[in-house]
This record gives structure tokens, sequence and C-alpha cells, in this order.
């Protein structure tokens, strides 16, 4: 039933992108694209585990390609953008890229997940296809394995790192309430929360352990917490066992949620950090108090926030999606635009050469230095050897219902003789 669900879908969706620059394939009968068009492919989530961040951020990518056609396209040509739901299913991932490489003839595709992006790496590497995902997987940023995978945000592993770190430097050794503990010479309680079978979910587990040892961490049990999880009371009553002062929370924001609201009303008492898909403005409209404090990782700012770009992202979402509510939109949507921005500098580049192909677009993307793409996002770097675009990390804290920027802490500067060693994972 889930692969027939998923065939609706997929031609749901391909109605529904048609006016995104051109309509997107659906069998072999689709015309190859003419010499004013370049056709890119999107891999979504809207009906799956994920598609609690995934429709926003969908809804970024359309918006943005739209914005980018009326505004010149790539060197005045088209952007024939191609976008599927997936359903957050490796096989449709895989059938989809399938499609996208051997029916629409894309350049490049910007992919959604860690479970299928880390499953197509090895294909995309071979094909030479230009992957730019959601997903922020550290073990998609070394070239010498995955040389055509890029994002447009700091690595879950990075960070991990980094929230934890800045929790431990800005509350640990200054809080009052540690003020005992700390003379006591007690080490802070750390457990992580998140589903272990998601790739998502794990990805920085290895790294965050790794961090909170090398800060003197006394880590406890991991708890299972699955991405639709709807009560996590034993999840959090045996983590209350531990007695833990901080917990991580690796899933999306859904799963965040339930697992905030069962740690109040359980008296937990820890406090707590999240990677960034479990971090948006939904998290306090779902769980209100429970959410005041939290601690969390944004790799752009918030949207409506006031930086440099968000003028275009709010404006393009009322033009193009004028019946969404503008107060239903998230971060994730700032995120979509700055992956399609990263890509469309790397088509163009590659276009001017000439080179409008795997490696073209890959030496583009390491030809960048200090990219500023805007929209609150760090400058960005890549280079043959490390694929990781930046080692600062914004970190943003829930005050009173909104996001406050506590520090953007700079990984690389912090702990110059570990960065090496921390590539690809």
């Amino acid at each position: 039933m889930k692969h027939l669900k998923l065939g609706l879908v997929l031609g749901a969706i391909a109605l529904w992108v048609a006016a995104c620059g051109g309509a997107p394939s659906g069998g072999a009968s689709q015309p190859a694209a003419s010499a004013g068009e370049i056709s890119i492919g999107s891999l979504n989530d809207l009906t799956g585990a994920t598609s609690d961040v995934g429709k926003d951020y969908a809804l970024g990518v359309q918006e943005a390609v739209k914005y980018y056609n009326e505004n010149g396209g790539i060197n005045g040509k088209t952007i024939k953008l191609s976008l599927y739901d997936y359903g957050y299913l490796v096989p449709g991932a895989i059938t989809t890229y399938k499609r996208f490489r051997d029916t629409d003839k894309v350049v490049s595709v910007l992919g959604w997940g860690t479970n299928d992006t880390v499953a197509l790496a090895p294909t995309v590497s071979q094909d030479k296809m230009p992957y730019v995902s959601a997903s922020y997987a550290g073990e998609l940023t070394d070239p010498s394995k995955t040389p055509f995978n890029f994002f447009a945000s700091p690595d879950y592993s990075t960070a991990a790192r980094a929230a934890i770190t800045v929790w431990y430097n800005e509350v640990w050794l200054k809080d009052p309430r540690f003020a005992s503990r700390r003379s006591a010479g007690d080490k802070p309680r750390f457990v992580c929360f998140y589903g272990k079978a998601t790739p998502y979910a794990s990805a920085p587990i290895k790294a965050i352990k790794e961090q909170a040892t090398l800060l003197g961490f006394e880590i406890g049990p991991d708890q299972d917490v699955p991405l639709t999880a709807l009560d996590t009371k034993s999840q959090v009553l045996a983590a209350k066992d531990f007695k833990p002062d901080l917990v991580w929370h690796g899933d999306t924001v859904n799963g965040v949620a339930t697992a905030l609201k069962d740690e109040k009303a359980l008296g937990l008492g820890a406090d707590n950090i999240v990677n960034t898909y479990g971090f948006d403005e939904n998290l306090p409209r779902l769980v209100g108090d429970a959410a005041e404090g939290v601690i969390g990782i944004a790799p752009t700012a918030f949207y409506g926030e006031n930086v440099k770009g968000m003028d275009l992202i709010v404006a393009a979402a009322k033009k193009y999606d004028p019946n969404t509510p503008q107060e239903s939109r998230t971060i994730h949507t700032v995120k979509a635009w700055a992956n399609v921005t990263i890509l469309k500098n790397a088509l163009e580049v590659a276009d001017k050469a000439g080179k409008l192909n795997g490696d073209g677009i890959r030496a583009a993307f390491e030809s960048f230095k200090d990219l500023d793409v805007g929209f609150g996002a760090a400058p960005m770097t890549w280079t043959p050897t490390d694929h990781r675009p930046t080692s600062l990390v914004n970190i943003y804290q829930i005050k009173g219902g909104k996001f406050v920027k506590l520090q953007t802490i700079d990984m690389k500067a912090k702990f110059p003789n570990d960065w090496p060693k921390w590539l690809g994972y």
C-alpha cells in the first residue's frame, strides 16, 4: 500500500510542480530540455516521517527557483525543476533519482534525507552528479569518498559538537543552578534522545559523545525515540534514573515536541539541546512553555528575521504561495533557499566556463571561498579535500517563545588540532 500511495503522490506532485519552470517528467516520452533550459531534480518528503519539516522546505525550493527564473535564471537560461515526493522511503528515492538521471537528464539534484542521500552517494559519485542535500551528515563531507555531495550548512557533527560546547561554556560553567555541583567537582550528566534506526537522527551521535567526553561529561544510556513518537514517557523515566543535566534531541520537530512535553510532565529537570530539524518555529507552537530555554542549531536565520536576503524570501512566499499563512512558515524554507542559491551560483560559474556537467559543477563549488548567500548563513568554502562548507555554527535559545541567538561559535578556531580529524563523520 505504501508503494501504491507513493505512485499516486508522484503523479500529484508532477502536476503541482509544473509551474516551477517546466513540467516534470513522467515517462520516456518526455522531451529533452532545450538549449535555453537547465534541468535539475528535487527529491522531497511531503508525506513521510519527516514531512513535518519537509513540506516547508519543498515550498522554499519551489519559491527560490521561481524567483531566480523570473530574475535572469542561470545566465539567462531557465531552471527546469522536476520535484517529486518520495515519502522518506529509500526505494522511492532510488527510483526517482534514476528518473532524474535517465529521463529528465538533470545536471544536478536537490536531495533531502540522510538515509536516501547516503544510500545514493556511491551512485552519485559514479554518475558524477552534483547532489545538494538537505541532509548535512558529516559522512558526506569527505570528497575522497563523496566527491559530488554538497550542502549549505555546518554538518550535523560539527553542529552537535558546537551545541554541547556552548551549553557547557555558557550554562554549566556560569549558571548558578550548577554552582554547588561545580564546587563539588561533579561532572555534568548527559543523555541522547533520538531514533536509533534513523540515519538522520543517529548521524552526529558518535561526534557529540566524543565532544561530551572531551569536555568531561558523564554519559548515560541512549533513549530510542522514533521520529513519529507520540509517547516517550518510558524513555523519559529511564533517563530520569540517570538524573541528566542535559539531553540531546536528534529527531525532527514532532518527535522532539513529544519528548519535551513528557519531560516537563514527568519532571525530568534537564536542559535540552536540539538538532536543526527538530528546532524550528513549530516547536514552541507545539509545546508552549516546555520549549522555554531550549537551545538549538540554526544554519540560517529563522523565517522573517532581519538579515540580508530575507526580504526576497518573504516576498516570494507571499507572491507564489499566498494561501500558505505567513505564520506557518519556518526556517526550513530559508534552508531551502540557501541550498538552491549555492547550486545557482555553481551552475552559473560552470555554465560561463562551458562546463555544465558533473566535473564542471563540482569544480565551481570547489572554487568558492567565503561564498556569501545571505539569509543568515555563514560564508561557505569548499575545497577538493574538504566539503565542510563552514566551521561556524549559530546557536539559538527559545526565550519567551522567541528565538534568540546565543552566539556563533567557530569550531575550527576553537579546536584547531581536532578540526582536521573530524572530517567525514
